[in-house]
């Protein structure tokens, strides 16, 4: 059977390791720590979605050596986290051992297999000094966009808020056995996870609203709904997206909508609170160099000048840290 470890099992893990529990024919596992993992171990994993409410048991910890080789791990810690795990990760690792990053923003393997001039660059914002690179090699990544949300209501309970999709795709494109495989798993638990043939295009979809709601909702303090619909926000993150689809332009990034419809999918969500705003009002470490210091970090790479997009994030980088 199929071995599968969720590393990071909040409400995204939880809730991708719950339904894997549920109904996949996997060996699965969540890695979590403090009183959600105490819950997990009394009370078993339960997920709240729709009018669905089912309560699962798989194996779950706080050590990875008690679990060993996987054929799969999960990633759905933060990307700032992940750095600093690169030590625990080890214990999972096999010969084939395959990760599945479910992060937001643009992925530490963005140019592994890339093609052209800039193929097997390395993003110093999202993977300081290559130790991601060097550590776990890019070779056993595969990508996805993680388009759910969640939220831990309470420890041990996850409450599905809204979306079912989370394309999976190898950084080159290719479609291996190994995607294949946890795509159909992903599928038979209820997550539509197609294989995708160039996830880049999608990553910088799901990314361009992230870089710009986000930060401007930390600064603002507004829901999605407000900052879509208020005219002055709604001008600054338009400026955001333009500026920032030129980069993505830039690498060859295909656009299938306008920066105005973008704005107006994140506005349909409603009065949600985006997660930096949460994080930041919380005192935790934020997202926002993998969302916008990187395109800031390629937009300099490649000759554009983001003068919107370096005011957001230093003024967003003085709040974080206040």
């Amino acid at each position: 059977m199929t071995k599968i470890c969720v590393f990071g099992a909040g409400a995204i893990g939880g809730y991708i390791g719950a339904r894997l529990a549920h109904k996949a024919e996997a060996d699965v596992s969540l890695l979590a720590r403090g009183p959600h993992l105490a819950a997990m171990e009394t009370n078993g994993l339960t997920l709240k979605q729709g009018g669905e409410t089912f309560t699962v048991r798989p194996r779950v910890t706080s050590d990875p050596k008690s679990l060993g080789p996987q054929d799969f791990v999960i990633v759905t810690l933060k990307a700032h986290a992940l750095p600093l795990v690169l030590d625990q990760l080890q214990a999972l690792l096999g010969k084939d051992t395959a990760i599945l990053f479910a992060q937001n923003g643009l992925p530490w393997w963005y140019f592994y297999k890339h093609g052209g001039p800039y193929d097997g660059r390395r993003i110093e914002s999202v993977d300081p000094g290559g130790k991601i690179w060097k550590r776990l090699g890019p070779e056993r990544a595969l990508g996805s966009v993680v388009w759910q949300a969640a939220e831990l209501e309470s420890p041990g309970i996850i409450a599905h808020a809204y979306g079912d999709r989370m394309p999976l795709a190898e950084p080159s494109g290719e479609k291996t056995p190994r995607v294949t495989l946890l795509s159909k798993l992903l599928v038979s638990a209820g997550i539509k996870s197609p294989v995708r043939n160039n996830l880049r295009d999608e990553i910088w979809l799901k990314l361009w609203g992230n870089l710009s709601f986000n930060p401007v909702s930390v600064l603002t303090q507004g829901t999605l709904e407000q900052l879509a619909t208020d005219q002055g926000t709604r001008r600054v993150i338009h400026d955001m997206m333009q500026q920032a689809r030129a980069v993505g332009v830039a690498l060859g990034v295909n656009f299938s909508i306008e920066a105005e419809e973008r704005i107006n999918m994140a506005k349909k969500v409603g009065n949600h609170r985006t997660s930096m705003l949460q994080d930041v009002e919380a005192g935790r470490p934020t997202e926002l160099d993998s969302l916008l210091g990187a395109v800031i970090e390629l937009a300099q790479m490649v000759g554009i000048v983001t003068p919107t997009l370096n005011l957001v994030y230093d003024l967003t980088k003085f709040r974080s840290r206040t």
